[in-house]
């Protein structure tokens, strides 16, 4: 398995393209040789492969608009197809899709696009926050996903803080998304004045060694490390996680 950064740890710091070239430089630095592009500027997808490859540094999946993935599929092919990317990622259902009323509506909608994406050779992925984890009719959220598109039609970047925070097993989960994680991410949760925090991998509550286990077993290709919020500057965070992974033999 590879380890990568998750862009939107850093997105305040690449919204632009003099800003991006800069944020790669330092990720690079660090010793990440694989990203996530997520939350960055209007920067096109040429410039932005050009900028990665100067530093070494594999796009190797997306979170992209879900709006553009529903009415501009054959363009956001095309932008993944420029940028050398086989996963096309959406960072959480809309909202509207979010009921017993609308839940069916999601696969419905975006089944077309899923179908076209797996077409292109690339696969459509789903990244979980905890509502995903809500009962509609006795059934996860996330359950009415893995029911509604085949495996060749959706992945699941399954994120353990979310899966923590949702109150599930991390491990138990990973084991029943086998086969269907590719990509996933690594976020830790700590605990500071009685409210969970995110933090640097290794350096909260999560049993990394045991996930990481689960997560191979199960065939994941990319761990890219995320922090959404963090008490101390993304690059520091991005790099406590890195060294920290690195002992455990991950680079």
């Amino acid at each position: 398995m590879k380890l990568g950064a998750q862009l939107y740890t850093i997105r305040d710091y690449c919204q632009n393209e003099k800003d991006f070239s800069n944020s790669m430089k330092r990720v690079a630095e660090i010793g990440y040789k694989t990203i996530q592009i997520s939350a960055i500027g209007d920067i096109p997808a040429d410039i932005v492969k050009k900028i990665c490859d100067s530093y070494g540094l594999e796009i190797v999946i997306t979170h992209t608009n879900p709006d553009r993935i529903l009415n501009d599929i054959e363009n956001v092919i095309k932008e993944h197809d420029v940028m050398s990317c086989n996963y096309i990622g959406m960072g959480a259902m809309p909202g509207k899709y979010r009921s017993a009323e609308t839940i069916d509506l999601f696969a419905a909608d975006y089944m077309d696009s899923a179908k076209k994406i797996a077409s292109s050779g690339k696969l459509f992925m789903y990244h979980n926050h905890d509502f995903e984890f809500e009962r509609i009719n006795e059934k996860y959220i996330i359950d009415y996903l893995t029911e509604g598109f085949k495996p060749d039609e959706m992945g699941f970047t399954l994120d353990t803080y979310w899966v923590q925070v949702a109150g599930c097993d991390v491990v138990d989960w990973i084991e029943r998304l086998s086969g269907r994680l590719p990509c996933i991410h690594l976020k830790d949760l700590e605990m500071i004045s009685g409210k969970a925090h995110m933090a640097p991998v290794m350096e909260g509550n999560l049993n990394f060694p045991k996930i990481i286990q689960a997560f191979s077993k199960a065939g994941t290709k990319y761990m890219l490390v995320e922090q959404d919020t963090c008490l101390e500057c993304p690059f520091i965070c991005l790099e406590k996680s890195y060294n920290n992974l690195k002992k455990l033999g991950y680079e």
